[in-house]
């Protein structure tokens, strides 16, 4: 073998020795790159996971702060609400405590307390019907003022939308209702004995005649409190007056209505207790007389206050309808 063969040969594995290093040399540049590239990903990564930590902490603290706030705010307004009633009904108590001690004949707060558990422990018994529980006598009285009420909505409210819609109506009608209105509730029960005869149904016709006139002169009143733009639209449009009762006028004149409504409840509740006191038979004023008759003052003061609660009760769940179908 020649000397040239032999230096071609080992040229030939210099060449290929250094091809093989700066292969690899590049693929070392290339998995460190990688690397570099991985580890620069994974730092970003963790930069924007512990943004979105420190974000979440934020919002989490916002919402305890916010939630906290609320809290304080609610305990703030029930303490303004809560503290003056309290104070109220404590001094009530006071006054009524001292006036007992110098009318010995005047029951005690805590007297009346215990004759109140004593009596609602049995609200439902029936005996005859002169000795029944102060729950059916509750119960008569409301079927009283439910039915006289009723009546007294379904003649007076659409009474009120005619007289407020025609101007003739209400001038026709305006001193029929000037007389009887302020005529006392009381003096219309002998008119209702002579006609009807008995005494229940003569209770109805002193509920329906009392509490018709609140209904009848507010509803009016909202009628025609409509703004004249709204009528002549429906003029225009050439809307039906049924139309213009149940599209236009009912929903701005229902605020109106309603503050008849409970104008309404709490006359006829207050006349249901005279009536009943009067007529005799079931029902809570007659149970308060029959209570004085016989001396137990206590039930006389437990009538009072039931008589004071239920009208309380009557007169919110009425707000609570009226909030309800408010369109404002």
């Amino acid at each position: 073998m020649s000397t040239a063969s032999i230096n071609k040969e080992h040229l030939t594995l210099i060449v290929n020795e250094v091809d093989s290093n700066v292969v690899e040399a590049k693929t070392q540049l290339i998995d460190e790159d990688n690397v570099n590239a991985l580890l620069d990903k994974n730092s970003h990564m963790k930069m924007i996971v512990d943004q979105n930590k420190a974000k979440s902490m934020s919002l989490d603290k916002a919402n305890a702060n916010a939630s906290e706030n609320s809290i304080n705010s609610k305990t703030t307004e029930f303490l303004k609400t809560s503290i003056p009633a309290i104070f109220g009904i404590l001094l009530f108590l006071g006054f009524w405590t001292l006036l007992s001690q110098q009318q010995p004949i005047l029951p005690n707060p805590i007297s009346t307390w215990h004759s109140a558990v004593e009596l609602f422990s049995h609200p439902f018994h029936r005996n005859s019907l002169d000795d029944q529980g102060i729950g059916w006598n509750i119960i008569s009285s409301l079927q009283r003022v439910g039915l006289g009420f009723g009546l007294a909505a379904i003649v007076g409210i659409p009474l009120g939308f005619i007289i407020g819609r025609y101007e003739f109506m209400a001038r026709m009608t305006a001193p029929v209702i000037g007389i009887l209105r302020p005529v006392s509730p009381l003096a219309w029960l002998p008119l209702g004995l002579l006609v009807m005869g008995a005494a229940g149904p003569a209770a109805i016709w002193v509920i329906f005649i009392s509490s018709i006139w609140p209904m009848v002169i507010n509803t009016a009143v909202g009628v025609s409190k409509v703004p004249q733009d709204y009528m002549n639209v429906a003029k225009v449009l050439n809307l039906s007056e049924w139309k213009i009762i149940t599209k236009i006028s009912f929903p701005y004149v229902l605020p109106y209505m309603m503050t008849g409504v409970r104008l309404s409840i709490g006359i006829a509740w207050l006349v249901i207790v005279a009536a009943e006191m009067l007529n005799g038979g079931a029902g809570i004023g007659f149970w308060l007389w029959d209570e004085y008759n016989a001396s137990n003052y206590e039930h006389i003061i437990i009538a009072i206050f039931v008589v004071g609660i239920i009208g309380l009760l009557l007169e919110l769940a009425l707000i609570s309808i009226a909030n309800r179908f408010n369109y404002e």
